[in-house]
Protein backbone atom coordinates (compact mmCIF):
# COMPACT_ATOMS: atom_id res chain seq x y z
CA UNK A 1 0.00 0.00 0.00
CA UNK A 2 1.43 3.36 -0.94
CA UNK A 3 0.24 6.77 0.06
CA UNK A 4 0.77 9.57 -2.39
CA UNK A 5 1.52 12.85 -0.68
CA UNK A 6 1.95 16.03 -2.62
CA UNK A 7 3.64 19.10 -1.22
CA UNK A 8 1.80 22.39 -1.35
CA UNK A 9 4.30 24.66 -3.09
CA UNK A 10 2.82 27.81 -1.51
CA UNK A 11 3.12 26.51 2.06
CA UNK A 12 6.38 24.61 1.71
CA UNK A 13 9.69 26.38 2.08
CA UNK A 14 13.28 25.58 2.92
CA UNK A 15 14.67 27.45 5.90
CA UNK A 16 18.37 27.91 6.61
CA UNK A 17 18.65 28.03 10.39
CA UNK A 18 22.36 28.82 10.17
CA UNK A 19 21.52 32.26 8.75
CA UNK A 20 19.21 33.19 11.69
CA UNK A 21 15.99 32.29 9.92
CA UNK A 22 13.12 30.86 11.95
CA UNK A 23 10.08 28.78 11.16
CA UNK A 24 6.88 27.88 12.95
CA UNK A 25 5.31 24.45 13.05
CA UNK A 26 2.49 23.06 15.21
CA UNK A 27 2.39 26.15 17.42
CA UNK A 28 6.13 26.24 18.08
CA UNK A 29 8.80 28.62 16.83
CA UNK A 30 12.09 26.98 15.87
CA UNK A 31 15.33 28.97 15.81
CA UNK A 32 19.02 28.32 16.16
CA UNK A 33 20.60 29.84 19.29
CA UNK A 34 23.49 29.28 21.63
CA UNK A 35 22.74 27.08 24.60
CA UNK A 36 24.01 27.75 28.13
CA UNK A 37 27.16 25.76 27.48
CA UNK A 38 27.92 27.73 24.31
CA UNK A 39 26.87 25.14 21.71
CA UNK A 40 24.53 26.02 18.88
CA UNK A 41 21.19 24.20 19.29
CA UNK A 42 17.64 24.42 18.02
CA UNK A 43 15.37 26.27 20.47
CA UNK A 44 11.69 25.37 20.45
CA UNK A 45 9.38 27.93 22.07
CA UNK A 46 5.58 28.39 22.01
CA UNK A 47 4.45 30.95 19.47
CA UNK A 48 3.21 34.29 20.78
CA UNK A 49 -0.01 33.60 18.88
CA UNK A 50 -0.65 30.39 20.85
CA UNK A 51 0.02 32.19 24.16
CA UNK A 52 -2.39 34.94 23.12
CA UNK A 53 -5.02 32.34 22.24
CA UNK A 54 -4.62 30.80 25.71
CA UNK A 55 -4.94 34.11 27.55
CA UNK A 56 -7.98 35.07 25.46
CA UNK A 57 -9.65 31.77 26.30
CA UNK A 58 -8.85 32.16 30.01
CA UNK A 59 -10.12 35.77 29.99
CA UNK A 60 -13.42 34.55 28.60
CA UNK A 61 -13.65 31.94 31.38
CA UNK A 62 -12.90 34.50 34.09
CA UNK A 63 -15.50 36.83 32.60
CA UNK A 64 -18.09 34.05 32.31
CA UNK A 65 -17.52 32.98 35.93
CA UNK A 66 -17.23 36.52 37.34
CA UNK A 67 -19.72 36.01 40.19
CA UNK A 68 -18.81 32.39 40.92
CA UNK A 69 -16.78 31.10 43.90
CA UNK A 70 -13.05 30.72 43.32
CA UNK A 71 -13.25 26.92 43.60
CA UNK A 72 -15.57 26.76 40.59
CA UNK A 73 -13.37 29.15 38.62
CA UNK A 74 -10.27 27.05 39.31
CA UNK A 75 -12.14 23.87 38.35
CA UNK A 76 -12.84 25.45 34.94
CA UNK A 77 -9.45 27.01 34.18
CA UNK A 78 -7.18 24.23 35.51
CA UNK A 79 -7.93 21.76 32.66
CA UNK A 80 -7.28 24.50 30.09
CA UNK A 81 -3.94 25.35 31.69
CA UNK A 82 -2.96 21.71 32.18
CA UNK A 83 -3.63 20.87 28.53
CA UNK A 84 -1.79 23.89 27.15
CA UNK A 85 1.25 23.40 29.40
CA UNK A 86 1.37 19.66 28.65
CA UNK A 87 1.46 20.36 24.91
CA UNK A 88 4.21 23.00 25.14
CA UNK A 89 6.22 21.28 27.89
CA UNK A 90 9.04 20.42 25.49
CA UNK A 91 11.92 22.59 24.46
CA UNK A 92 12.66 26.04 25.81
CA UNK A 93 9.28 27.11 27.16
CA UNK A 94 10.32 28.31 30.63
CA UNK A 95 10.09 32.06 29.90
CA UNK A 96 6.69 31.67 28.27
CA UNK A 97 5.48 29.50 31.16
CA UNK A 98 6.68 32.14 33.63
CA UNK A 99 4.64 34.77 31.80
CA UNK A 100 1.51 32.57 31.76
CA UNK A 101 1.92 31.62 35.42
CA UNK A 102 2.23 35.27 36.54
CA UNK A 103 -0.68 36.30 34.33
CA UNK A 104 -2.98 33.60 35.75
CA UNK A 105 -2.00 34.41 39.35
CA UNK A 106 -2.82 38.06 38.71
CA UNK A 107 -6.22 37.17 37.23
CA UNK A 108 -7.04 34.93 40.22
CA UNK A 109 -6.13 37.74 42.64
CA UNK A 110 -8.27 40.17 40.67
CA UNK A 111 -11.18 37.71 40.78
CA UNK A 112 -10.85 37.33 44.55
CA UNK A 113 -10.77 41.10 45.06
CA UNK A 114 -13.72 41.81 42.77
CA UNK A 115 -15.77 39.19 44.60
CA UNK A 116 -15.25 41.27 47.75
CA UNK A 117 -16.01 44.56 46.02
CA UNK A 118 -12.44 45.90 46.12
CA UNK A 119 -10.05 47.12 43.46
CA UNK A 120 -6.44 46.09 43.08
CA UNK A 121 -4.75 42.75 43.77
CA UNK A 122 -3.91 42.80 47.52
CA UNK A 123 -0.61 41.04 47.02
CA UNK A 124 0.02 40.62 50.75
CA UNK A 125 -3.29 38.87 51.48
CA UNK A 126 -3.28 36.63 48.42
CA UNK A 127 0.28 35.40 48.32
CA UNK A 128 1.46 32.91 45.72
CA UNK A 129 1.34 30.10 48.29
CA UNK A 130 -2.27 30.87 49.26
CA UNK A 131 -3.41 30.91 45.66
CA UNK A 132 -1.88 27.50 45.00
CA UNK A 133 -3.32 26.13 48.26
CA UNK A 134 -6.75 26.98 46.82
CA UNK A 135 -6.05 24.50 44.01
CA UNK A 136 -4.65 26.50 41.08
CA UNK A 137 -2.67 24.42 38.56
CA UNK A 138 1.06 24.65 39.34
CA UNK A 139 3.01 22.14 37.22
CA UNK A 140 4.94 24.32 34.78
CA UNK A 141 8.09 22.19 34.64
CA UNK A 142 9.75 21.32 31.36
CA UNK A 143 10.16 17.57 31.02
CA UNK A 144 12.62 15.76 28.82
CA UNK A 145 11.80 12.17 28.02
CA UNK A 146 14.35 9.66 26.90
CA UNK A 147 13.22 7.49 24.02
CA UNK A 148 12.32 3.98 25.03
CA UNK A 149 14.47 1.14 23.85
CA UNK A 150 12.30 -1.39 22.15
CA UNK A 151 13.73 -4.85 22.03
CA UNK A 152 12.21 -7.70 20.08
CA UNK A 153 10.43 -10.37 22.04
CA UNK A 154 11.95 -13.81 21.54
CA UNK A 155 9.36 -16.51 21.81
CA UNK A 156 10.34 -20.12 22.10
Amino acid sequence: MTIKVELNEEKTKIVDLTSNQTFSFLGLDFRREKSRNGKMTIHKTPRIKSRKTLTTKLKAEFRRLRSQPIKRVLDQINPILRGWVSYYRIGNSAKCFGYVKDWVEKKVRRHLMQARGYKGFWWTKWSRDKIYEMGLFNDYQIRYFKPLKVEPIHRP
